[in-house]
């Protein structure tokens, strides 16, 4: 749905709409032929959706596979094709810092590279966030003339770089090669405005490796996402209701940031999160809630994990279901199969719960029953729009 026509038709209303995200929710066949949802013992999941209706998303198109930046920006209504923002924003808006009008900011891993200068591990074994705060004491060390540098540590192995000063820009290519086994990507420009900023990160990344140099963990950084703080059209005005996200990474807390959202901070756990919105229930129509686990299990390349991680997702669930949301959608913002141990262009699977949902004699959430769901597959964009219409938030269009 266009945001015009969304701000023509939404409307207050007296329900509540939770929007549950399972971090690369959606898998492929396993060892045994059957994907981490199939796998699960879904008791509370299965049984929404008997009761509700199913369906899978396409986070950005047929065949493209999103970053975590695009797939939230859709499952929030927006074309992530129109509104694209970098992992540096997100990062960056996520951990509280206040990007300006001259700053650009790029999200960094720790990672470990060999003596032949090669990337053995892209996240440096999950380096723990208390050492990489200490590492990033040591990296704001690196200064250059006209331009502040910031360097802010995030969660784990993760930090922000940002870069501030007159004339920076945005475009200039990632260094991850994103697999280990080869050297990291040297820092380019990929428009001519971004040949000097480029310049200033080549130098940052050297004097970087010569600060980590002498360590086994955590010798070498790797940089992607370089973005400015985006205009976005504010999530609350949109809908016309009160939104609040409850995330435990500083990343999906940007995003949501980013679209207006209020962040309800302090969890440290999925149970703590669901704690936090019961606290805050009265306060908001809409809560987003991010669950982490599913992605890092499935980039991890472990599938058993992530069936765990499902399986534990499901058995908090009656906490949520007791503060008896009008409508509640489960998905996901893109699919990280274990077997791929990445983020893929693979559908993700969606379930629709709530007082006006039209069941489709569902039996499982699971890949294949949400093939052949009441809701079909549709762009992620599609997905608010249809829980606020089943929660009476959208008006009739036309006479």
């Amino acid at each position: 749905m266009e945001l015009d026509l969304i701000r023509r038709l939404s409307q207050p209303a007296d329900t509540k709409v939770v929007l549950c995200v399972l971090d690369g929710l959606g898998g492929i066949q396993g060892p045994r032929g059957r994907t981490e949802l199939e796998e699960a013992n879904l008791v509370n999941l299965d049984r929404l959706a008997e009761a509700g209706c199913l369906g899978r998303t396409l986070p950005v198109g047929y065949g493209v596979t999103p970053g975590s930046g695009p797939g939230h920006i859709a499952l929030f209504g927006y074309d992530p094709l129109t509104y694209e923002i970098g992992r540096g924003a997100l990062e960056a808006t996520g951990i509280g810092f206040d990007l300006g009008p001259n700053d650009v900011a790029a999200r960094g891993n720790l990672c470990d590279i060999d003596a032949e200068g090669r990337v053995t591990d892209r996240r440096a074994g999950r380096l723990p966030t208390e050492e990489t705060t200490k590492l990033c004491e040591q990296l704001r060390a690196i200064q250059f003339p006209g331009v502040e540098v910031f360097v802010e540590p995030v969660q784990d192995q993760r930090f922000v770089l940002v870069l501030r000063g007159e004339g920076l820009s945005e475009a200039i290519a990632e260094t991850d090669p994103q697999r280990e086994g080869v050297p990291p990507i040297e820092a380019t420009h990929t428009s001519p405005e971004g040949e000097r900023t480029a310049g200033l990160v080549r130098e940052w990344i050297s004097k970087a490796r010569e600060i980590l140099g002498g360590r086994e963990r955590g010798n070498g950084v790797l940089l992607r996402g370089w973005s400015k703080r985006p205009e976005m059209p504010p999530f609350p005005e949109l809908w016309k209701l009160r939104a609040a996200a409850v995330t435990v990474y500083p990343m999906y807390r940007g995003v949501a940031k980013l679209c207006g959202m209020t962040s309800i901070e302090g969890a440290h756990s999925f149970d703590e999160q669901l704690d936090l919105v019961k606290q805050h229930w009265d306060e908001f129509d809409f809560f987003f809630v991010h669950f982490k686990y599913t992605d890092s299990a499935g980039e991890d390349g472990d599938f058993r994990r992530k069936v765990e991680a499902i399986n534990q997702f499901d058995a908090a669930l009656p906490k949520l279901l007791n503060l008896e949301p009008n409508v509640l959608v489960v998905t996901g913002d893109h699919s990280t199969p274990a077997v791929m141990a990445a983020h893929s262009f693979h559908p993700v699977p969606l379930l629709l719960w709530g007082d006006l949902v039209r069941s489709d004699n569902s039996h499982q959430f699971s890949e294949p029953s949400c093939v052949i769901g009441e809701l079909g597959t549709f762009p992620a964009k599609e997905t608010l729009p249809i829980a606020f219409a089943h929660a009476g938030r959208l008006a009739k269009y036309g006479a």
